[in-house]
Formats: structure tokens, sequence, C-alpha cells
């Protein structure tokens, strides 16, 4: 029966160690496209710390890695030492991994007031051409989520750039896509124009993101707890077994 147990629990672990190599890259795709994401927005908000889950978690997957070629070899070998080592390691990536969750939720909160604080002042920024960075990421994030302005397309009566160019007209990237070359951004048109403001959909772009990394962290943080209860077990063995330690080592009884 204890044999059994023990069999089973090293089945198990040896099968866990190969699903931690395929958590290492998708852990590491999440915070990759987590990171690159975020940088796509970062004009919107002003707190760089909001990318440290996203980058924690790339480190995650690559120390995941490691962690399922050391569980492996303990685990065929069933070293006390490397199983130790391998339990220790896991314990503090399910640890960094619970950190993350509760940093993304912290964060995730936060977006809202952050956006909220930073985009008009990036739309008063706006100058229309590809050379200015803010003009780049409006345009960019009005095209890809497919709105104008902060509220609506009539925002943009209220900025420099539109005072400037005296055109009764709101930047290309706000006509519908739809539209084709014929939209010219003429508020006398302005059913060629995306009708939802941006502001709501960057918040809810960067709060699914951020839910994307929760949700990676917390799915691979309970099979590290598997993982680790597997190999206590297999350890608790040993330890309380002189018959099962003489059995692997291939000694015998005196």
């Amino acid at each position: 029966m204890g044999q059994c147990g023990i069999t089973s629990s090293k089945t198990v672990l040896v099968f866990l160690n190969l699903i931690f190599w395929a958590a290492a890259g998708i852990l590491c795709y999440v915070g990759a496209y987590a990171f690159i994401t975020y940088d796509d927005y970062d004009h919107f908000f002003e707190d760089v710390y909001t990318l440290i889950p996203a980058v924690t978690i790339i480190a995650v997957g690559a120390l995941l890695f490691i962690i399922g070629l050391i569980g492996c070899c303990a685990t065929v070998r069933e070293s006390y030492c490397g199983l130790t080592t391998f339990v220790v390691i896991l314990l503090l990536v399910f640890m960094t991994e619970v950190a993350v969750v509760v940093l993304g939720y912290v964060y995730r909160a936060k977006v809202e007031n952050e956006v909220n604080t930073s985009i008009k002042k990036v739309y008063d920024e706006y100058n229309g051409t590809n050379s200015n960075a803010q003009s780049r990421a409006i345009d960019y994030i009005q095209r890809q989520l497919q709105c104008c302005g902060i509220h609506n397309y009539s925002d943009w009566q209220n900025t420099h750039w539109y005072e400037e160019s005296k055109n009764n007209s709101v930047p290309i990237s706000c006509c519908r896509a739809n539209i084709g070359s014929s939209c010219t951004g003429s508020l006398t048109h302005p059913e060629d124009l995306y009708q939802e403001g941006c502001e709501v959909l960057v918040v809810k772009k960067l709060k699914e993101i951020m839910m994307y990394v929760i949700w990676t962290a917390l799915t691979f943080a309970a099979i590290q707890m598997l993982g680790m209860l597997c190999a206590c077990v297999v350890l608790c063995r040993r330890c309380r077994d002189p018959a099962y330690e003489l059995l692997i080592t291939g000694g015998t009884y005196a």
C-alpha cells in the first residue's frame, strides 16, 4: 500500500515536472504579452511599478524551467537532497506567485485612477505628427480599440490641436475602419467616426491584461502546491521507512 502511494506520487511528480516546463513557456508568454501591451499604453499611466507583476511572472517562468529539470532528476534518482531543494524552490516560487496575484489586484484597482488622471494630458499634447510619442500613442489606441476622444469624439474640440488646426475635424484615426479613405475626420459627418470614447476602453484593456497575469499565476500556483505535496510524500516515506531506503540504495539488512 505504502509502495503504491510512493509510485503514484513519483508518477504524478514526474508528470508535474513536464507541466512545469510547459508552464515556463506559458508564463513567459503571458508576462511578455502583458509587458508589451502595457508598453503600448504607457503614456496613459504614470506608475511604472504597474509593470512589476508582468516582469515578475517572466522571471518565475524562467525559474520554472530550471525547477522542472531539478525535479525530474531528483524524482527519478529519488535524491533526498535534490527533492528537498526542489520543495524549497517550489515554495519560494509559490510565494512569489502569491505576491504576483496580490500586486496584480492592487495595480488593477489603480489602473482606472491612473488613466483618468493622465489621459487628458496626453490628448492635450497631441500634435498630429508621427515624431510625437503622444500622437503615436493616441492614434494607435483609437485604431486598435476603435474609439475616438476621451469620452466621445466631441472631446477633440477642447484640445490644443483642434484649436490650432481650425478645420473642424478630428484625427483620421477616429475614422471607422469600414468607411475607408473617404473619411476625412470632419465633424460634419459624425457618422463616419467611432462613437465610443477611449478612456473606458483603455481601462478595460489594461484590467483584462492584469487579470490574465493573475489567473495564470493562480493556476500554476495550484499546480506547484500539488508538486510540493507529492515531493513531501516521497521524502516522508524515505525518512520513516528504513527498508524503503535500503531498497532504493540497493542495501541489505545486517
